[in-house]
C-alpha cells in the first residue's frame, strides 16, 4: 500500500483527532475542578499523548462531572 491509497482512511481519523484535542484543550483551560489532578497535569497529557489517547485519558479519568 502506498499513501495514496491511504489517503482516505487517514483524512478523516485525523479531523477527528484535531476536533478531540481542540474540544479537550478548551475543556482543560475553561473549567476549574477536576477529579484527579490540576490543570498543568491534564495539559501536559493532553497535550504529550494526543494521539487520541491524552484527550480520552482526560474524559475518563479527569474530567468533573457537573
Amino acid at each position: 500500500m502506498n499513501l495514496q491509497e491511504m489517503l482516505p482512511f487517514l483524512i478523516p481519523l485525523v479531523i477527528v483527532q484535531l476536533a478531540l484535542l481542540g474540544f479537550t484543550l478548551w475543556h482543560v483551560l475553561t473549567h476549574r475542578n477536576y477529579k484527579r489532578g490540576n490543570r498543568a497535569l491534564w495539559l501536559i497529557v493532553v497535550i504529550v499523548g494526543m494521539e487520541f489517547i491524552g484527550p480520552i485519558l482526560y474524559f475518563i479519568l479527569g474530567k468533573e462531572d457537573a
